[in-house]
């Protein structure tokens, strides 16, 4: 992603509370997804709200804006105390969201999009050339000369983003929550919506800007307010959070105090298994370049949205490249699709295991033989006998409980369901295996005997591309570790290099980049 100069964006801003929340705390079954949380927004103000996966940005954006009713905490707007009960009576009170999926309807036009169930109307008949006109004023504000008669799906996404953020504010939104708009946008498209924004908070309105992207954030921001773990961990003007700190403060541990380091086998001196030059995919990873060895675990560190799932997917041929080239064991290859990947002998874990792993409603022995029955096709069919085998195998090395091959795996727990997920791949014995988050939201004694066997692999000759958020845990088994920022490679870590306050030091940008 192209680096964004700091720009200041509502000199004014900040003087005047618009919207506050106090004490904000919501539970689901027991589990506390906000606890206690405050938030200020101000006239005229861009304010960030970051966070890692699960620290409660959207549990607080469906709060506030009634989609979830909230347990305790109050709110209020200019003053008045509210408490929207739906995404419609928020947009009537003058709070309006505008997703990364804009919701508007392509096939119709700008116009009518724009103005979507409020058309000037007489006699009963829309005033189609009316609604141009006003479509026109509307856009105009935006500095959007566009023809306005043209379906919406004619137009780019950033294009699509404005109008529907003008449809909120043509709906007299005093706040505009944005969430995740920029994160299929080129760094062009992204320039056009920091330029509608500044007009907007020039304005007046505030504006919650959720994103990803640390570089747009010291762009077009003016406060930062970060949530972990569904608290308050710090809230600050852009000025007075440097992004070492940011960092800091979503992560929850000091640069110095990340001392965690592993010393790594030594490199191996043969042939790649697989490399990877210039690969890369617009608007998910910029262009980068990648070995894997036999025996050796490369690991993805970086941030929530940094680009380490993209990477992943590309070399699983899940997400199809536009650019670059693949050779395995020396040889061009294309990986046009998983079933390419798969032939080569590669695997992958998907992070979300419970809708692009499992498969809830087979039984643990039909999920563990899925991958291996399509590898070897329809006309090579897995016996009965074959599948009880296979799956047996794999429930007592990974010691999948309750032992049963043929419970539904959707009732296993999470930490048995990942099991399962690796035994499907194990089956097919991959020479490099993919994990994206293995021992995300398992227990701890899933998690201990995952990483041991990530180690075991590891030992038997496999290559191993292991996305984790968990850095003390990538440190105790990468050979090499990429760090990713704004969905780009942006340093590469071997050896004794490997260290958490190395990998942090990399997130924030306190290293140069040398990949």
């Amino acid at each position: 992603m192209t680096v964004l100069s700091p720009t200041t964006t509502a000199p004014e801003a900040g003087a005047e509370p618009l919207l506050c929340l106090r004490a904000f705390s919501k539970a689901f079954a027991g589990f506390k997804a906000l606890d206690g949380v405050d938030f200020t927004l101000r006239r005229g103000e861009i304010h960030a709200l970051l966070g890692e996966n699960g620290a409660g940005k959207s549990t607080l954006i469906k709060t506030m804006t009634g989609v979830v009713a909230r347990d305790s905490g109050t709110m209020t707007l200019d003053g008045q105390e509210i408490a929207p009960r739906s995404a419609e009576d928020a947009t009537r009170i003058g709070i309006a969201t505008v997703y990364q999926e804009v919701n508007l309807a392509p096939n119709l036009t700008v116009a009518e999009n724009l103005f979507l169930g409020r058309q000037p109307t007489r006699f009963g008949l829309v005033r189609g050339g009316e609604m141009r006109r006003r479509a026109r004023a509307v856009l105009a504000g935006f500095d959007l000369d566009i023809d306005v008669a043209a379906p919406l799906e004619r137009y780019s996404v950033a294009v699509q983003h404005i109008v529907a953020i003008a449809r909120a504010v043509d709906q007299s939104a005093r706040v505009l929550i944005l969430d995740e708009p920029t994160a299929s946008l080129d760094a062009h498209e992204v320039g056009t919506l920091f330029a509608a924004m500044r007009r907007l908070a020039a304005r007046g309105i505030g504006i919650v800007f959720v994103t990803h992207f640390l570089d747009q954030v010291y762009a077009v921001c003016d406060h930062i307010t970060v949530l972990r773990n569904g608290c308050l961990a710090g809230s600050a003007p852009v000025a007075d959070m440097p992004r070492r700190d940011l960092v800091r403060t979503m992560l929850g541990r000091e640069l110095s105090e990340a001392t965690s380091v592993r010393p790594p086998r030594q490199t191996a001196d043969g042939p790649a298994l697989a490399v990877f030059r210039g690969f890369g995919k617009a608007g998910e990873i910029a262009p980068f370049d990648l070995e894997l060895h036999a025996g050796e675990v490369v690991g993805l560190a970086g941030l929530l949205g940094s680009g380490r799932t993209e990477t992943a997917r590309l070399v699983f041929g899940a997400e199809r490249a536009d650019s670059g080239t693949a050779t395995v064991d020396g040889h061009g290859v294309s990986l046009s699709g998983p079933q390419d990947a798969v032939a080569l002998g590669f695997g992958y874990c998907p992070e979300e295991r419970k809708t692009e792993g499992i498969v809830p409603e087979l039984s643990v022995r039909e999920n563990i033989v899925l991958a291996l029955q399509a590898k070897r096709g329809v006309l090579k069919p897995l016996s009965r006998r074959e599948q009880d085998e296979i799956a047996r195998h794999f429930i007592r090395l990974l010691d999948i409980r309750p032992p049963d091959p043929e419970r539904p795996v959707g009732l296993l727990s999470g930490g048995n369901q990942q099991k399962a997920l690796l035994a499907r791949w194990l089956a097919t014995k991959p020479r490099l295996l993919v994990l994206d988050e293995p021992t995300r939201g398992i227990d701890v004694g899933a998690h201990a005997e995952i990483i041991q066997l990530i180690r075991q692999l590891c030992a038997e000759g496999m290559a191993l591309l292991v996305v984790s958020s968990e850095l003390e845990e990538i440190v105790t088994y990468a050979d090499t570790v990429i760090v990713l920022r704004d969905r780009a490679h942006v340093a590469r870590l071997d050896g004794a290099e490997i260290s958490e306050a190395a990998i942090l030091a990399a997130i924030a940008d306190d290293v140069p980049a040398t990949v």
